[in-house]
């Protein structure tokens, strides 16, 4: 793959629903963690906000002028905010994380390090962050576990903890994936569909600083049966081929 020459190489995004008292944690805990990283953008996708999460977002792009703000004039979704962040990319590599703060900017570097360099290996096209002591309640560890072991005995992704929000991936190979609601919950399945390779990094995880959840159990769970049949039929339905240009090889 070949390296831009300039802008940022790496792409943060970050989608947010109302989330205005994490904003300033976050955004200064990758300026602090990501230091050796630059040139890089935090791109904040602002998902139909009620609160004023948007002029925090704002306020950071005032002291950190590689911070940008994207917003939704109604929700999309977190799968919705994520596309559009990455459509909005100029970077090649994108981190993703959660606003809430559970996921720490500190952890981003773990990520980071199965690339060789800045580039992604060959034939890898996401880094899946795994949390390990997670800071949930225990309703929601539990529904976590359930739906994981569902998910990894239909789809056999390899992957533990698909909900982690802290993933790297391919700009490139993200967009050439089929977009769907909840679809950040299926990368690893995605890539591995399309042909590529994942790797994993375990990563820490934080209690949540500000706010509150912006979803619920049961709400996840129902709509979580739904998805599941729906990537196993794309999976069934993908012949597992890449094409490498010549003089790529």
């Amino acid at each position: 793959m070949e390296l831009p020459s300039e802008g940022p190489w790496l792409s943060i995004v970050i989608p947010a629903k109302n989330e205005s008292g994490n904003i300033e944690l976050v955004v200064e805990g990758i300026v602090s963690a990501c230091a050796a990283y630059a040139p890089f953008e935090i791109i904040y996708v602002d998902d139909g906000s009620t609160d004023d999460t948007a002029a925090k977002v704002l306020e950071m792009a005032g002291r950190h002028p590689f911070v940008r703000l994207i917003r939704h004039g109604a929700s999309g979704g977190q799968s919705a905010a994520v596309h559009t962040g990455v459509l909005a990319a100029r970077g090649y590599a994108i981190c993703t994380l959660d606003a809430d703060g559970q996921n720490p900017p500190s952890e981003i570097p773990k990520l980071l390090a199965r690339l060789d360099g800045r580039a992604f290996p060959e034939g890898v096209a996401v880094v899946a962050g795994e949390r390990v002591g997670r800071k949930d309640t225990a309703s929601k560890r539990w529904a976590s576990k359930a739906a994981n072991t569902l998910r990894q005995k239909l789809l056999n992704d390899g992957t533990r903890d698909t909900g982690c929000g802290l993933k790297l991936f391919r700009r490139d190979a993200f967009l050439a994936f089929p977009y769907f609601d909840h679809m950040h919950r299926y990368l690893p399945a995605l890539a591995i569909r399309d042909g590529w390779t994942v790797l994993h990094a375990d990563v820490a995880h934080a209690p949540r600083h500000a706010g509150s959840s912006n979803y619920a159990n049961l709400g996840r769970a129902l709509v979580g049966v739904y998805d599941l049949i729906g990537v196993v039929w794309l999976l069934k339905r993908r012949k597992k081929v890449r094409g490498i240009e010549a003089g790529d090889e």
